[in-house]
């Protein structure tokens, strides 16, 4: 069994350093790429709202291996195909390299595949080749098995880069029992370039443990890497930093 530290280093270059507050402030931003670069090393990626993605790719420079990743269809995933299309081009534009589509999901609940098809299509059109997608399919309002392994299968089938369990915004958010299922999508789909992200109320190093665990288990114990794996997260940081630091643990920030 990986001691803290092992597992608090392995999860470091996995996270999406997240800042999706309501309030969020430049100030606030500049601060998140500067807290994305430790004496550790730099998680993967910071997810901010779109609105400060051109700021933060200034900050950070044209030469840094933290990715800037951003969300579209946030967080209702009711937005009409169209805009979200337009919302999607102006942040690549504006230099995001990564891109956290919500799928509509309650309309997937409500039996039409075809506009979460459609959506997920539409987007994968627009960033290929430029960024890399990530599909939220928000499993804790899906609710039933049969459900979120049809939101992932739909997501993958249409070209997603990752499934993403959740947008943080919800009453339930990842959980081992979702991420269970999604991984072993991932797997029966057979396609081991393709990632996972677990998103939403993981704090501390012994849960993103669990996690990491569970990919071992189900893909591989080689599978696990920024390529295919990442925690969406605003306070585990501080827990992976506190663990690497010889500390028992360290006060959360935040709730997503």
């Amino acid at each position: 069994m990986a001691s803290r530290k092992d597992t608090a280093s392995r999860a470091l270059g996995l996270i999406d350093l997240t800042n999706l507050n309501d309030d969020c402030t430049p100030e606030a931003i500049d601060a998140l790429c500067e807290q994305a670069e430790t004496h550790f090393g730099n998680v993967a990626a910071i997810c901010i709202w779109p609105r400060f993605v051109a700021q933060a790719r200034k900050k950070l420079g044209d030469d840094s291996n933290i990715r800037i990743a951003t969300v579209v269809n946030f967080p209702s995933g009711d937005g009409d195909e169209r805009s979200v299309l337009h919302e999607t081009k102006d942040a690549v534009a504006a230099g995001a390299d990564e891109i956290d589509l919500v799928m509509p999901y309650k309309a997937l609940a409500a039996g039409d595949d075809a506009r979460a098809r459609s959506m997920v299509a539409t987007i994968r059109a627009a960033t290929e080749g430029i960024a890399l997608l990530k599909v939220i399919i928000e499993a804790g309002e899906l609710k039933t098995p049969a459900l979120i392994e049809k939101a992932s299968e739909i997501a993958l089938e249409e070209g997603a880069d990752f499934i993403k369990t959740s947008t943080g915004k919800v009453a339930v958010n990842a959980t081992p029992e979702t991420a269970g299922i999604m991984l072993t999508v991932l797997k029966d789909f057979g396609d081991t370039k393709r990632g996972f992200k677990p998103a939403g109320g993981i704090r501390t190093v012994e849960e993103a443990g669990q996690y990491l665990a569970l990919a071992d288990q189900i893909i591989g114990k080689d599978w696990v890497s920024p390529k295919t794996f990442r925690f969406g997260a605003s306070s585990l940081l501080g827990n992976v930093i506190a663990a690497l630091s010889g500390e028992e643990s360290a006060t959360s920030d935040s709730g997503y």
